[in-house]
């Protein structure tokens, strides 16, 4: 069953207007495949994160305009500038080699632009290099939702450590406490200890 997305809050419609723009801009004549990460991706499935720029990876060359961006006001009235995160890379997180192959389709209604979630677990996988509080946030936000749970996370990632390259044991150790974070959540979901 495929997740329900969250797209008719202000950052989904500011993000939706982004892609349109940059659909303009780039004068595109083929569909071009984007897969979305971080925060803007835990924001659709949860409704509830908060975040500015955008992490996409595209799926072919393209030359992005550094200066594309699109102002929200948030449901709580604060306004906000959604933009594309042009530093972001996909390399430097722990990813599995199928995660792009598994990316949920999501129609923001946008023509030449095919738009890809990355899979709830890829997801929280893709938070655990890095493992910052808002990622711990974000992990614990889709487990507490039903979308993944830790032993998904665990071996979702356990297969991506293969192909990553360079020192493991730090990953190791943020992989053990997203786990745990994970149990942690789905403990409280069913209200066991």
């Amino acid at each position: 069953m495929l997740p329900i997305f969250h797209t008719h809050t202000a950052l989904a419609e500011g993000l939706r207007e982004l892609f349109k723009q940059m659909e303009q801009r780039l004068a595109l004549g083929r569909p071009l495949n984007v897969y979305l990460a971080g925060g803007m991706a835990v924001h659709l499935y949860t409704a509830d994160r908060v975040t500015t720029d955008v992490d996409a990876e595209f799926g072919g060359r393209v030359h992005l305009p550094n200066d594309l961006m699109v102002e929200v006001m948030l449901e709580d009235g604060t306004p906000q500038v959604v933009y594309l995160d042009t530093n972001y890379n996909s390399s430097f997180a722990l990813m599995h080699e199928d995660y792009l192959d598994d990316a949920i389709p999501i129609d923001l209604g946008v023509d030449q632009i095919r738009v890809h979630v990355l899979s709830p677990v890829d997801l929280a996988v893709s938070k655990i290099a890095r493992f910052a509080d808002n990622d711990k946030e974000d992990i614990a936000a889709l487990v507490r939702l039903g979308l993944t749970s830790a032993d998904a996370i665990e071996q979702r990632a356990t297969s991506a450590l293969a192909g990553y390259i360079g020192g493991q044991a730090m990953l190791k150790l943020n992989l053990r406490d997203a786990v745990a974070l994970a149990r942690r959540e789905e403990g409280g979901r069913s209200g066991t200890p």
